[in-house]
């Protein structure tokens, strides 16, 4: 079948390989421009989609936007004359217009990281974890207008692990993402699709993290606590702080341990073990110093001595 793929981070690029391993032909590829990178923004780098396409030498376009001016009308152009038989957007990052949106024979699917209609938007695995869902999927989808409003084709399940970080769902599910649209490719080939439209009263949306998110309230309660970091984690990622000394925390888990110490105080245990608002504590498994290097907590506190008693703050003291 003659693809058109539309993508960009590093969740897309499973669905491009399977596309390009399963035979079908993809005749281009859109993806955002390169952006500047390194420490003095000096350095363009492609995305991770771009770079999959050049290795298999299929012609990629970086417009930046679908819309407006000369350009858009020259990538419009351009999509109508290749008269894809369909279209595949997985994270790129645009809203297509309707003009584009009309152009595929079979239409454009998307491959959504949520069971929809929940968690529409551009963040839905960190705000499945950062909530404590215990379960997510993937959802495939005709592109409508809308935000992720449009009819539901095919899903699949999975649950989130007690502990598993965002990053961590982001792979298994990119992954997962891959399959379903193999299986969605060849169910519009079989003509045996069903699409479910989508109820929009059971919807909520999921927006792009800040930075601002990255700070722990060690008031709230050990789950939340816990969920917080293994939702931000890798990035923007969960910070506190020793005093005037900040740490990113990557990863913990619930502890069985409950304490009357005061809020955000270090157990004397032999873990990096921290009491909650509810009493309950959890226990820092993965942790990096301002200056250092990500490491196992263990690692950390043979190198840095914390007395029981210490207290961990959103913000410096």
């Amino acid at each position: 079948m003659n693809i058109v793929f539309m993508g960009s981070p590093d969740f897309a690029v499973p669905c491009l390989k399977a596309l390009i391993d399963s035979g079908e032909t993809v005749q281009a590829v859109l993806t955002q421009p390169d952006k500047a990178r390194g420490r003095r923004g000096n350095k363009l780098m492609p995305t991770p989609v771009k770079e999959l396409a050049l290795q298999h030498d299929i012609p990629v376009y970086q417009p930046v936007s679908l819309k407006k001016g000369d350009e858009g009308e020259q990538i419009c152009s351009l999509l109508e004359q290749l008269a894809p038989e369909l279209i595949v957007v997985v994270a790129y990052g645009k809203i297509l217009p309707k003009r584009v949106l009309d152009i595929p024979k079979h239409g454009c699917i998307n491959v959504h990281a949520s069971l929809l209609p929940r968690y529409r938007g551009a963040a839905p695995i960190q705000w499945c974890v950062l909530n404590g869902e215990r379960e997510t999927g993937v959802t495939t989808m005709l592109m409508a207008e809308g935000l992720d409003t449009g009819d539901m084709l095919l899903k699949s399940r999975t649950e989130i692990g007690s502990s598993e970080t965002a990053s961590e769902l982001h792979d298994r599910l990119s992954e997962m993402g891959a399959r379903l649209l193999l299986d969605t490719v060849q169910a519009v080939r079989d003509n045996s699709l069903h699409p479910e439209k989508q109820d929009d009263s059971l919807s909520n949306y999921a927006p792009m993290l800040t930075k601002d998110m990255c700070p722990l309230d060690f008031s709230m309660t050990a789950e939340q606590v816990h969920h917080k970091i293994c939702g931000l984690s890798a990035a923007p990622c969960a910070t506190a702080y020793i005093g005037d000394r900040r740490l990113k925390l990557y990863r913990s888990e619930l502890s069985d341990i409950t304490s009357d110490m005061a809020v955000g105080s270090v157990v004397k245990d032999k873990y990096f073990t921290v009491v909650c608002g509810d009493g309950k504590c959890i226990r820092i498994i993965e942790v990096q110093a301002d200056g250092g290097k990500r490491m196992n907590a263990a690692d950390f506190l043979r190198g840095n001595r914390i007395e029981a008693g210490t207290v961990l703050t959103g913000e410096p003291v």
